[in-house]
């Protein structure tokens, strides 16, 4: 979505996204309300309009831009905590999403979530008042059935619940680990008969990058919401505690330079001579820091001596808008002779002191 964009919502509200730097920040993964304004058409029609946060990259671009082999575990993982909780949320206070799908689940740079958004198909369990919903490919059996009947304009209670946002978000999940889009996958008569062992197939013929154990869990959490009967279907709060999410995983490059965050981690700069040469050391950080300050605020810089991160510059930004703009900047640019390799950094584990070693 571009700056301005205007999608509708419930009754005649209308939801606006307009790009802001503020300073107000929001927990998680629930999207930052900067503001709400009143806007007046020319015919006097007045509109509630909201100021939300800048969110960046969906999971459809993640899906575009990703391996053909899916993404890492770390990503999945991160993906899937962050959404199961909000629909945890939402599902207490008994609404459905009703329209969950890649393009609806946008990454948050400075609160280094993953976010829902788009809530124009959400309604109250018992009180809906859209006749269509969901999107194809990530429809629920029980949805496809209530759209078919409407098309047909016939009224039928197909019983949509929230088990409906499960199904989408296991068909997700299932994209990203297989690098595929699966939407003529689901529309097939062999995924009607048996959709637990096409599940099983992708997974086994996916499996070989993986170590077994954290397959075996993400495949069984996937399959626990795909279950075409809504009512065995897991909800998102047993399937925050399945143990695929106890596991720890560390990011792979690729995941460090398609999420932004307000830290930057610099590779191939710094020699390890330079690193006990305490004159050396300092002149570097000195040098580094008045360097990266020419593309936004910098609040801290770190070099470690020793590994993980020997050699490594991290750099904070005070917003990751200033560190997106560094790394498209710095990246490919020579320092010392050397060609520079710009990625982000979780901004949590940079704070702890937690230097991960990436998996390349």
């Amino acid at each position: 979505m571009g700056s301005g964009d205007v999608w509708s919502g419930p009754g005649d509200l209308m939801y606006i996204i307009v790009w802001d730097q503020g300073t107000c920040h929001s927990m998680g993964w629930s999207v930052t309300l900067y503001g709400v304004f009143t806007n007046h058409n020319p015919l006097g029609v007045a509109t509630r309009c909201l100021l939300l946060e800048l969110l960046d990259v969906s999971v459809s671009e993640l899906l575009v831009r990703g391996s053909s082999q899916g993404h890492s575990m770390w990503l999945i993982q991160h993906c899937a905590r962050d959404v199961l909780e909000a629909l945890c949320f939402l599902h207490r206070e008994r609404y459905v999403h009703a329209d969950l799908k890649p393009r609806n689940i946008l990454w948050s740079p400075d609160e280094e979530s993953f976010k829902l958004i788009d809530f124009g198909l959400s309604f109250k369990e018992g009180h809906q008042d859209v006749k269509y919903i969901q999107t194809d490919g990530y429809r629920a059996p029980e949805a496809e059935l209530q759209n078919s009947l409407a098309q047909a304009g016939l009224e039928g209670d197909s019983g949509c619940t929230t088990a409906v946002d499960l199904w989408s978000l296991g068909i997700i999940l299932l994209e990203m680990f297989s690098g595929m889009k699966l939407k003529e996958t689901i529309k097939s008569q062999e995924w009607k008969d048996n959709s637990a062992a096409i599940v099983d197939h992708i997974f086994s013929s996916n499996s070989v990058v993986y170590p077994a154990i954290p397959v075996y869990h993400l495949r069984d959490l996937i399959k626990s919401m795909l279950h075409h009967n809504p009512k065995r279907r897991s909800t998102a709060e047993a399937a925050l505690i399945n143990p695929f999410f106890s596991i720890p995983f560390a990011p792979h490059i690729d995941d460090l330079v398609l999420l932004p965050t307000p830290v930057l981690r610099l590779l191939n700069v710094i020699d390890d001579g330079h690193l006990h040469n305490d004159d050396e050391y300092e002149d570097i950080i000195e040098d580094m820091r008045e360097e990266c300050q020419k593309y936004g605020s910098v609040l801290s810089l770190l070099i470690p001596k020793e590994n993980p991160g020997k050699g490594q510059v991290f750099v904070e930004y005070a917003n990751a808008g200033d560190s997106k703009e560094a790394q498209r900047l710095l990246t490919g640019r020579t320092f010392d002779g050397k060609f520079v390799v710009a990625t982000f950094y979780p901004l949590s584990a940079y704070k702890r002191g937690y230097l991960y070693q990436t998996v390349q």
